[in-house]
């Protein structure tokens, strides 16, 4: 179990560039199974959860190589196979995508179904519904989805569901690109990863209106073809070094960003008090005192990203006042709350929402990361506390965040992992 290691109390100063989109960059790789022939793909993350769909691309049979540090070539004129490994699909979520390129480009498509998830309940449902509205017959057995179709065919779908789903308006738009007709899905997610994948597509050669909007209509194309397109920045990331330097305190920018994408989380750093700056592709933060209290409730972009949220919470756990979280996207997402008050934090949790009274300081603490974001948030609240914190389970920062400890440790934080040099040179020499 890797561990992350944090002599806290000292203030962020300094400029880290953000990394590709993990969010906006899976359901690309997952899209380029729809093309015949060569895609090539800028500003890709080295995260784990980027390599295990790499994996996945190269089972089914896809040349995949960098061919530049951030940059990925994949060729997948020779698909091999339409199975997905259950191995492979149990590791991560995001690489049920390949269900709906596999469908749409073969018609025919079996991948296991995901299952749970420690954040709480994400099904499936919506993109299976998706792919019976394009024609296709599926089934469901010994938890793998089957799903075959002559011939897809546009339809006209509503996701019904109580928020945008991100991945079903992808998967059902990977299957609706090359189908006979037109598709118009209603209520459509539009996340800017979202949009990363219509752009891409549209590059291609894909035939799709709405961009950016809830009502996306689509053309089915014969074909698509390779083109090279550049993934968009990491939102999360971004938002988890500005939150970490209203925790912490300092003076820290972020480089190579979209400020566009980030409206609802730097209105909540400067109801925070803190002072914000944003240009073209940066976004500075400047916090010298403790911060103030807020209230945020999470839901589908425009709105508070539900990724976010325990950044939010370690925020707060220091703010004078009282902050109020209501998650309102997966019920799992409070999973670091027990962690914090580890450190020191005073929260109460009720239902969907966290009473969080903020404390002078946190205190050092052995504690456990149980997902990415759990994760990130417990070294925020390692940065922010006196004395020293061990996190353990702090590989699962690694499928999310490119190089965490090396970036946090040019922005002047005491921060070391188990995770060597040698160790990640081994975890990317096969995906060179």
């Amino acid at each position: 179990m890797a561990t992350i290691r944090i002599d806290g109390g000292n203030p962020l100063f300094g400029e880290v560039t953000i990394s590709g989109s993990k969010n906006g960059t899976l359901p690309l790789l997952a899209a380029s199974l729809l093309i015949e022939g060569e895609s090539v793909i800028e500003n890709v993350p080295r995260i784990d959860d980027i390599n295990s769909m790499i994996d996945m691309l190269r089972a089914l049979g896809a040349k995949c190589e960098f061919i530049e540090h951030s940059v990925l070539s994949i060729d997948a004129t020779h698909i091999t196979s339409v199975s997905a490994p259950y191995d492979l699909v149990r590791k991560m979520r995001g690489s049920f995508y390949v269900a709906g390129a596999l469908l749409g480009r073969f018609g025919e498509a079996e991948v296991p179904l995901p299952g749970g998830c420690v954040i709480g309940s994400r099904p499936v449902d919506f993109h299976l519904s998706g792919f019976r509205a394009l024609g296709a017959v599926v089934e469901e057995r010994h938890g793998v989805m089957q799903a075959r179709a002559e011939k897809l065919t546009g339809s006209h779908m509503y996701m019904d569901s109580r928020y945008r789903s991100v991945g079903a308006t992808v998967n059902v738009m990977l299957a609706a690109v090359l189908a006979e007709g037109v598709t118009v899905i209603e209520n459509a997610s539009r996340e800017p990863e979202v949009i990363c994948c219509q752009q891409f597509l549209q590059q291609a050669g894909a035939d799709i209106r709405g961009t950016g909007t809830d009502i996306i209509v689509i053309r089915g194309v014969n074909k698509l073809h390779g083109c090279r397109f550049r993934s968009i920045p990491d939102r999360m990331e971004a938002g988890t070094f500005l939150l970490a330097c209203g925790a912490a305190r300092g003076d820290v920018t972020v480089r190579a960003v979209e400020p566009r994408h980030m409206g609802v989380v730097l209105n909540l750093l400067q109801r925070a008090g803190l002072r914000v700056e944003s240009g073209a592709d940066f976004v500075r933060a400047i916090s010298d005192t403790r911060p103030h209290a807020f209230e945020v409730t999470t839901a589908p972009y425009p709105g508070f990203p539900t990724d976010l949220q325990p950044n939010a919470g370690v925020l707060g756990a220091v703010a004078v006042g009282t902050t109020v979280l209501q998650e309102a996207i997966f019920e799992g997402r409070f999973n670091y709350i027990d962690e914090l008050k580890r450190m020191g934090a005073n929260i109460q949790l009720k239902d969907s929402v966290a009473i969080i009274r903020g404390v002078p300081k946190l205190y050092g603490a052995p504690v456990e990361a149980s997902d990415i974001r759990a994760g990130s948030a417990l070294v925020l609240g390692g940065l922010a506390a006196d004395g020293y914190t061990e996190v353990s389970g702090a590989e699962f920062l690694a499928r999310g965040y490119e190089d965490l400890v090396g970036k946090l440790q040019k922005l002047g934080a005491a921060i070391t992992s188990t995770q060597t040099a040698e160790d990640d040179k081994a975890r990317n020499a096969w995906h060179r």
